[in-house]
């Protein structure tokens, strides 16, 4: 009797292990299940704006362009990221862009230091990731809360697309100045040429252009633009 009580005991102790493990379990990887779900639920960045009707000869010259309904110079992709743009681009804006996953931490933290320092935002340490997010919600704050939802955008947009295809969306929304939007308007608008074609000095120019869109462009401030260029 003795023996059968006690093995009764061992067996509602191993039952009651079990059932506290579980427990535990569930309290520790339930969060992290809501949280994982809650960011799978997050959009991921889309646009929406017109494009330019275009037409271009056989070899993608462009032959004549008229503004999109929303009166923007906005003409789509023609052969990718231009390569002399894509490495200036990278170098002004975002060095790491192939290593992060769309928050830049390095650029992050130094940008925290400064900010703290001046007891105002001065830096904001957006990738070009978040940059995307920012454009496809067509919003140019600079406050905390603004930068924490476009770094979850990001995350995500990370997650959904390749790096290529992040680029390719920054090169066709950014601005450059007045109603210029994307890279192939811009290197019609200001150098009558095809994206392929620029220069490094062009493509240097057009890389700074989106950081400061109202206050340069070509034939606007020229002098800063051509020290921000350089």
């Amino acid at each position: 009797m003795a023996a059968s009580v006690k093995k009764s005991m061992v067996l509602l102790l191993r039952a009651f292990k079990k059932r506290l493990s579980v427990k535990r379990i569930v309290f520790f990887f339930a969060p992290a299940g809501i949280a994982l779900a809650l960011f799978f639920a997050l959009p991921v960045v889309s646009f929406d704006a017109p494009f330019s009707k275009a037409v271009r000869d056989k070899e993608g010259r462009l032959l004549s362009a008229r503004t999109a309904l929303d009166e923007q110079w906005r003409l789509p992709l023609s052969s990718g990221v231009p390569h002399r743009y894509r490495e200036a681009l990278l170098a002004f804006e975002d060095k790491r862009f192939y290593d992060h996953k769309g928050i830049d931490l390095l650029a992050l933290f130094r940008a925290i230091k400064l900010n703290i320092e001046a007891k105002r935002i001065v830096s904001g340490a957006s990738t070009l990731t978040m940059q995307v997010a920012r454009l496809s919600l067509g919003q140019n704050k600079r406050s905390y809360s603004q930068k924490a939802w476009e770094a979850l955008l990001a995350l995500r947009l990370e997650w959904a697309l390749t790096k290529e295809e992040i680029l390719e969306l920054y090169a066709s929304h950014a601005p450059f100045g007045g109603n210029v939007v994307g890279i192939d308007a811009a290197c019609w608008r200001y150098f009558a040429r095809r994206p392929s074609d620029i220069t490094w000095a062009e493509a240097a120019t057009l890389a700074v252009l989106p950081n400061s869109p109202s206050l340069v462009r070509p034939g606007k401030n020229s002098q800063f633009l051509l020290s921000k260029r350089n």
